[in-house]
């Protein structure tokens, strides 16, 4: 029987934690692929699981619809790509948390966000293996 890759987003993968939000922003490091910023943040105590967090600005998209749009399209992609960056992170055995934020003025489309999240997902794969690298 085959292994069949599971393109899910349960309720573990979210970033949910008020506490585990807080120190992300607070002790985090930040990069941006444009109109995404990122901030990600290892954390030493569990292992192999990868969380991820999701906003939009409220200063340029008033409307909830349209932010809950965006964040829609940002989690769908993020879904159907993170499954090799999990991967890594299982590797490692470490807790990778993320939070996508986006900061652009444009409802964008799904091949944009889809590009953007790609971008961003093979950095922190990169980021990954060097943390990887650097402990063995």
């Amino acid at each position: 029987m085959q292994n069949k890759i599971r393109y899910t987003l349960g309720k573990q993968e979210r970033l949910k934690s008020r506490k585990l939000i807080d120190q992300l922003f607070k002790e985090g490091k930040f990069f941006s692929v444009f109109p995404i910023r990122v901030v990600w943040k290892y954390q030493q105590n569990t292992s192999g699981i990868l969380q991820g967090g999701f906003t939009v600005s409220t200063k340029h998209f008033k409307k909830a619809v349209h932010r809950n749009r965006i964040k829609r399209l940002m989690k769908e992609a993020y879904r159907l790509q993170k499954n090799d960056l999990q991967n890594d992170v299982d590797a490692v055995n470490k807790q990778l948390v993320i939070f996508l934020m986006y900061f652009g003025k444009d409802i964008p489309g799904y091949p944009l966000i889809t590009e953007k999240i790609n971008s961003i997902l093979k950095r922190l794969q990169k980021i990954v293996h060097e943390e990887n690298t650097a402990n063995n």
